[in-house]
């Protein structure tokens, strides 16, 4: 309550200050920024005061006359401005007013495609720049920006300046996305003792973020990426950071994932861990876990007891999705089932060549459980 409250007198004292004109847009623009680390922070109720705070200085910024961005200043937190989720249309109007040159009018034409999407001419203009040698209030939030143009081109070159954004601003809500971004990168390169250092600072410190949902997906997909050579004791140490709700999720959707992409070992520990963490004092098991343990076995040589299992599911404890999947996973494991046994294998000299059939049936039904994926990502559980 004290930050709510704390937050909306802030948005009350600028939206004052500022349509009385009393407030320098650099004023206004670190205002911002202690706001944004608010949220990063936890403070959710920060949230709509961020998109009110944004509003007034939009409208400060579209009022301001050329000479106001002859201070340095301004001219700096306009830019901070367009890369902190400002409104381009305000941003570029701001910056086609003035006389640029040099390195003002690369960052200037950079972060103006930044702020309107278009990324490729943002990263033509923005490549060459080392945030290091800009002001010190632009040099966090164009590392992190640099580092977002360049993750599919120069994954390497991203980690590097997502480690710029983080040491200069530690705590703020650069860092915080500085990391989330760090995860995915580092996933993509396999660099498994970086991705296991961002994780653990990202839940030591920015667990309460409202951009942590953000974090869960990223961690999770890392998790499928690095399957084979990641420590499942990693993901006991950050699933212990979190609340048991937390922590269940993100268990769940490992064990989702893994029934998937039939990763053995992953779904086992995943399974098993998500029991440990249901929430409140609920007696019965997760059916979404129960689900996702035995996916991976529809086609196995216990698919008899699995189609067992399965019919038992409640589906109304399922999301919709879920229960797609349910009904897929139940009609791979009745063909297996339903399927003629093998006659007794016959002497070595007379065994014919390999069952192309059983081969062709395995690969449909891992091209069913793909599909299925797909179908999965249109709601999480």
């Amino acid at each position: 309550m004290k930050r709510y409250l704390g937050a909306i007198a802030l948005a009350a004292m600028l939206s004052g200050q500022a349509l009385a004109g009393g407030l320098q847009p650099f004023q206004m623009v670190r205002s911002l920024q202690r706001l944004q680390d608010r949220i990063a922070d936890g403070d959710h109720a920060a949230l709509p005061m961020q998109r009110k705070l944004l509003g007034i200085i939009d409208e400060r910024l579209r009022a301001a006359g050329p000479e106001e961005f002859d201070d340095p200043h301004n001219f700096h937190a306009l830019l901070v401005y367009g890369a902190s989720g400002g409104n381009p249309a305000t941003l570029d109007m701001a910056v086609s007013r003035l006389a640029l040159e040099g390195m003002e009018q690369t960052l200037g034409d950079g972060l103006v495609r930044y702020a309107r999407g278009d990324f490729s001419g943002a990263r033509e203009i923005l490549r060459d720049v080392e945030p290091l040698d800009v002001t010190d209030e632009l040099s966090a939030p164009l590392a992190l920006v640099i580092g977002s143009l360049l993750v599919q081109e120069n994954p390497s070159g991203a980690l590097r300046l997502f480690d710029e954004a983080r040491l200069l601003s530690p705590g703020t809500l650069i860092e915080e996305a500085a990391l989330r971004r760090t995860i995915a990168v580092s996933a993509t390169l396999h660099d498994v003792d970086r991705f296991a250092l961002a994780a653990s600072q990202y839940v030591r410190r920015f667990l309460h973020s409202p951009y942590a949902s953000q974090f869960a997906e990223a961690f999770v997909s890392a998790i499928i990426t690095l399957h084979e050579e990641v420590d499942l004791e990693l993901i006991e140490e950050v699933a212990m950071e979190m609340n048991t709700e937390q922590a269940h999720v993100i268990y769940l959707r490992i064990a989702r994932q893994s029934a998937i992409e039939g990763h053995e070992r992953l779904l086992a520990f995943a399974s098993r861990n998500a029991e440990k963490y249901v929430a409140g004092e609920q007696e019965e098991s997760d059916p979404r876990a129960i689900l996702y343990a035995n996916v991976a076995s529809v086609n196995s040589q216990n698919a008899g007891d699995v189609l067992e299992t399965l019919k038992g599911i409640d589906v109304r404890r399922l999301s919709a999705n879920d229960r797609r999947l349910l009904k897929a996973a139940t009609k791979i494991a009745e063909r297996v089932v339903a399927r003629p046994v093998s006659p007794e294998p016959m002497a070595q000299e007379e065994t014919p060549p390999e069952d192309g059939g059983d081969t062709a049936f395995v690969a449909e039904t891992l091209e069913r459980l793909h599909a299925i994926d797909a179908l999965l990502q249109e709601e999480t559980p």
